[in-house]
């Protein structure tokens, strides 16, 4: 795909132009977001993001046209993992619903940005090195394998490696004081709850970027379809937050879903390494083909987990767990 730097230059305003927008309209003023406001707002994202894509269709023609869709699908998909874990943060640290917006946009922008340099770190590893393709398919396996052994637990953040180090360093008061990071009490500069929720934002961003950059290079390996469709997935994920977050509890078997995603993205990865480095008798797995099994395992997990909801009301999802090798030896002695 030939992309020039008048078209990048096109999708990043559009980005800046869509981050404008929300900052004037949807996070002007800090309020409690209602489900019509938020449903209005996702409808949004979602036509953008279409339009964008039938835009890449027409220009490009349908290979990378079906890619985009396919890797727009799997990161919209990953987000709601993404709004399980804002959730868990937003209830543990208290954040008042008026402020939880505010947290979100700027969850949202440190992702953008956590996103754009690892894909530029991954266009150029994949440029250079095949090998990178097997890298990735192996961290997307051990990944989906974690997320599936520890699907039926929460992430705690306060057990979050670099807000345990910020608490030890930084003195803090107990107090929100509205958005502020920082205030003075006494003389003495101290930083607010919303700081160490911010750090534990930025921390989950990049955690997650981790997974999801890999998961759609696995789809394309086009970093300007990589761009787009993470941007676009993120642009609407705030909105999608205030969307399902009362629907969240029922979506059991989502987590478990998502792992199942992670570890047939990783296996396509490997299997494209295999075939274009060592045998082209080895088979690869197509972009319609890993269309309509994502979009089957995301249909059998909400299905399921509606079906175990009705039968079960006091079932409750959870956003699953993602151990290090480490931690899985621990926990087996």
């Amino acid at each position: 795909m030939d992309v020039g730097l008048a078209t990048w230059a096109l999708i990043i305003g559009i980005i800046l132009a869509l981050l404008v927008l929300d900052l004037l309209t949807f996070s002007r003023k800090p309020h409690e977001v209602g489900f019509q406001e938020a449903a209005w707002w996702s409808i949004f994202y979602i036509v953008v993001a279409i339009a964008f894509g039938i835009w890449v269709w027409w220009d490009a023609g349908s290979v990378y046209g079906t890619e985009y869709f396919t890797a727009y699908l799997v990161e919209k998909s990953l987000s709601i993992d993404n709004v399980f874990v804002f959730a868990i943060i937003l209830t543990q640290f208290a954040v008042p619903s008026i402020y939880q917006q505010r947290v979100l946009l700027i969850g949202v922008i440190l992702a953008l940005i956590f996103r754009a340099i690892f894909i530029a770190i991954g266009a150029a590893a994949l440029a250079y090195f095949a090998f990178t393709f097997f890298i990735f398919g192996a961290i997307l396996i051990w990944t989906g394998i974690s997320l599936m052994r520890h699907w039926n637990e929460d992430p705690d953040p306060s057990d979050n490696f670099v807000v345990k180090i910020v608490k030890r360093r930084i003195p803090f008061t107990d107090d929100y004081h509205g958005t502020k990071l920082f205030v003075k009490e006494n003389g003495v500069r101290l930083a607010t709850p919303m700081f160490i929720v911010m750090i534990a934002i930025a921390s989950t961003d990049l955690l997650f970027a981790l997974d999801s950059i890999p998961a759609t290079f696995g789809v394309t390996q086009e970093p300007f379809l990589v761009f787009a469709a993470n941007a676009f997935a993120l642009l609407g994920l705030r909105a999608l937050y205030f969307l399902v977050k009362g629907l969240l509890d029922r979506l059991i078997y989502l987590s478990l879903g998502l792992s199942f995603i992670l570890i047939f993205i990783g296996v396509k990865l490997i299997l494209l390494f295999a075939h274009e480095q060592i045998s082209e008798a080895v088979p690869k797995i197509d972009t319609l083909w890993s269309l309509a099994v994502i979009v089957a395992i995301l249909l059998v997990a909400t299905i399921a987990s509606l079906i175990k909801s009705a039968k079960d009301p006091e079932a409750v999802a959870t956003a699953g767990r993602i151990t290090t090798p480490w931690e899985d030896s621990k926990d087996r002695d």
